[in-house]
Parts: C-alpha cells; structure tokens; sequence
C-alpha cells in the first residue's frame, strides 16, 4: 500500500507509541514475537490489553515512559515500557513492575501452580552500558553454577536502541524492522525505506505515524511529551553536573588536607632536626 506524502512521528514519543502499539494487538503481538527471546515453539498467536483494573500498578514519577501492558492467550502478561533516557533507577522499577504484575495474578484462594510468567521488556534510547557494544540484555533467573538451570516466572530485556546493528542481529528477520522502525522513523525522514512499505506490519505502523493521521490536541499532546523529555535532561544534566562539582571539591579538599598533613610532618621533622642539632652542640 502505497503511503500518502505526509510528515511521520517519531514512535519513540509516548503519543505514537501508544497510538501503534497501545491500540492494535495485531501490531503489538508482531512487535513482542520478532524482539523477545521467546522458547521455541512459544508463538504469541493472541494478545489482549490489560484494563486499568487488571493491570500491573507500575508507580512512576516519569512523564518521559511510554507503555503498554498486554497479555497472551496462555495468560502471559508483557510489561513494554519506551524511555527515552537512561536513569539509574530504570531497572529497579521494571523488576518491580514485572515483580508486582507475578504476584497480583494470585487471587485469593487460587494456587500458586496458577502464575504465569510475565516479561518485562524496557526499550531505551539511551546507552546505558558504556563498557561493551552488545545492545540486547536479557535476564533471567538461573543457577549460580549451571546457567542452564532456569526458574520460570520472571525475565526481563533490554534493549538500547543507539547500539542496534541490524546485521548483527541473530533472531528473526520481522525484530530486526521493528527496532529499525522504532530508531530510523522521525520527521526527519526523507525517504522511507522500501521493506518497511513491503512488510504488511510496519507499513501499517508507519501509516498511523504520519502526522495526517493525528488531531490538533494528539500533535499538542505530542509536542508537549518532547518538551518534558528536554526538561528531565536537563534535570539530569544539571545533577550530574553538580555531583561532578561537588566531586571535584572533595578531590581538592582532600588534596588540600593531604597537602597540610605533610607539611605539618615537615615541620614537625624540621623541629625534631632543630632539637637533635641544638642537643648535639651542647655536648
């Protein structure tokens, strides 16, 4: 299908994101068995969205998180969260929102053989792990000794979108265009690449990215998202700027205390010398 000449929207902006993959469990169902490590033979034939009722409460104090909470026809649930910028504390509250989704699944008087698993997938456009290239973290619950040993019920991954290298990628072909999708569709577009229109998918997402497809209030609202995620930067920029200050005036302080420790010791040596010369000249 051919796309109408139009602007597109980037989908890592809480208003697009939710618009695509908030709004059609076709797409979403697409999105979580092209990235998610899933066991062989484990396809996601079905998707349902959590009410707000059903779903996890996931506390946040970031304006700048898109996500979406869903669950499959084996009653998996999926945590997919979209942040722009790496926090410390990111991590920490994908365990608990996946931890917290686990264990209010058990209603009362239900047995625990009932839990399903739940996957919490945190896309980040952001480089957190600065040490190494590898771009796709996931985690699970295994063995200190024997990796192989698997306790089932909670796995998380983490995706930094920077470092995504298509032709490093190993799993199938439809993850590859939707993290390329996620990362190469703004309004800086010019031309868009021809397996994005060709896959049936990513052409529909990149249909309901056009800015034709949204109202005056979704483009305020879609402005107003950007504008929060220059205001946490810049929070954030401002705090490690400051921590970086205050560093630098403990390194100095501390320098300055090591500075006069020696020169108190100098001193004292040079009054010990002056007392051992004196002593000597009297003998």
């Amino acid at each position: 299908m051919a796309l109408k000449p139009s602007r597109f929207l980037s989908p890592t902006n809480d208003v697009v994101f939710k618009k695509i993959f908030g709004q059609h469990p076709d797409l979403m169902k697409s999105f979580l068995n092209g990235v998610l490590p899933l066991e062989e033979g484990h396809v996601i034939e079905t998707i349902e969205y959590l009410t707000p009722e059903q779903s996890p409460r996931i506390p946040t104090m970031k304006a700048t998180v898109a996500d979406v909470k869903c669950i499959d026809q084996l009653g998996n649930i999926f945590i997919v969260e979209m942040q722009l910028h790496w926090t410390a504390s990111f991590t920490k509250r994908l365990i608990f929102g996946t931890s917290k989704a686990y264990v209010q699944q058990l209603g009362r008087g239900k047995h625990y053989s009932s839990l399903c698993p739940v996957y919490g997938l945190g896309i980040i456009n952001d480089v957190f792990d600065k040490a190494s290239e590898e771009w796709f973290h996931h985690y699970r619950i295994v063995h200190a000794q024997d990796s192989k040993k698997v306790l089932k019920g909670l796995e998380l991954v983490l995706l930094e979108l920077p470092k995504f290298k298509p032709q490093t990628w190993l799993h199938k072909k439809m993850g590859v265009l939707w993290l390329r999708f996620l990362r190469e569709i703004n309004d800086k577009l010019v031309e868009v690449p021809s397996e994005f229109v060709e896959d049936p998918d990513v052409n529909k997402a990149l249909e309901i990215a056009q800015e034709s497809s949204y109202t005056l209030g979704e483009l305020e609202a879609y402005d107003q998202y950007w504008d929060a995620c220059s205001i946490e930067k810049t929070f954030i920029v401002d705090a490690e700027n400051a921590r970086a200050e205050v560093e630098k005036e403990l390194t100095d302080a501390q320098k300055e205390l090591e500075d006069s420790k020696k020169e108190i010791a100098d001193s004292k040596k040079e009054i010990a010398d002056s007392k051992k010369e004196i002593a000597d000249s009297k003998k």
